[in-house]
């Protein structure tokens, strides 16, 4: 079955790019109404914005979707992994500003209260999304790929110069509540140069070192360093089970990032409605309903943060 949330969870913060305060609230929704933003700001337009990957407007840095009005909602990664981690269908996000709160850098502040407030089952069944065949797009060294297996799986590899990153590579499974024990902790990061770039640029107004873990070269500059000895791997792997979830459904399928991000995540949901030769929608049994992200979930795999 469909699930949604038993209650409104709220939360308040400022956005990472912006800096400007903002409200969020999430609140259940009814069967195949899927996960909708509500500009509660927006006055005269269609305040009503989709989280579907053909709304999603180019942008480098995060993920952006935009209704025929113009009217935007960004940095949506990290509530839409949340949302499809606990296995939640149906929401309405009520935000009264262009940004999605950054709060920690991780999902894990989203989890906690999706979770606190608990999940109900709708009468509708789950649909999900297929992958039947190898669909790839790649821009320079980078790769961005689907392809069939029997649950959302996640191989993600980074490689950056500075020594505090450097190589990383991860794979996981996304069945049996992997993404809240496994990746919902895992922050935002970036290079000091990089942030030094985007303010230069009027971005990256609301970062600080307690929502994103900055490094340079060697050095870890946020107090506390990493919470994982591969936290930023497995933060990239968060950011694309945010973005995979805009496919509108849960998908069944091998998700490969090398040197991926956002956009070309999106390219390649794009990439395979393409092709319906590609996948299959099917209504979940009880069998594959235990295979999807939130099957299973408990507050108690939520990881502790310091």
């Amino acid at each position: 079955m469909q699930t949604t949330l038993r209650s409104a969870a709220s939360f308040q913060g400022v956005g990472l790019h912006t800096g400007l305060p903002v409200r969020m609230v999430v609140k259940p929704a009814s069967a195949n109404h899927g996960i909708w933003f509500r500009r509660t700001d927006v006055v005269g337009q269609d305040p009503m914005v989709p989280a579907i990957w053909d709304s999603v407007t180019p942008s480098r840095l995060c993920t952006v979707v935009e209704n025929a009005a113009g009217v935007s909602v960004s940095t949506i990664e990290h509530i839409m992994a949340a949302l499809a981690g606990c296995g939640v269908h149906n929401a309405l996000i009520e935000i009264n500003g262009p940004e999605v709160p950054i709060l920690d850098g991780s999902a894990q502040p989203f989890v906690s209260a999706i979770l606190g407030r608990g999940l109900r089952d709708l009468s509708e069944p789950v649909l999900c999304l297929e992958v039947l065949a190898r669909v790839e797009v790649r821009e320079g060294d980078a790769v961005a790929r689907l392809e069939p297996a029997e649950a959302l799986e996640i191989d993600f590899a980074i490689d950056f110069a500075d020594e505090a990153i450097g190589q990383q590579r991860r794979r996981l499974s996304m069945a049996n509540g992997a993404f809240v024990r496994e990746l919902s902790d895992c922050r935002t990061f970036c290079r000091q140069a990089d942030v030094d770039q985007m303010r230069a640029a009027g971005l990256a107004l609301g970062g600080t070192y307690d929502n994103a873990v900055v490094v340079e070269g060697e050095r870890i500059l946020s107090p506390g360093g990493f919470r994982r000895a591969d936290e930023a791997v497995r933060h990239k792997m968060l950011d694309a089970l945010g973005d995979l979830a805009l496919a509108g459904a849960p998908i069944l399928g091998r998700y490969t990032g090398n040197r991926a991000g956002h956009a070309m995540t999106n390219k390649l949901l794009r990439a395979l409605f393409a092709r319906p030769d590609a996948y299959r929608v099917r209504e979940c049994d009880a069998n594959l309903r235990r295979r999807l992200p939130g099957a299973g979930v408990r507050t108690a795999d939520i990881p502790a943060v310091a």
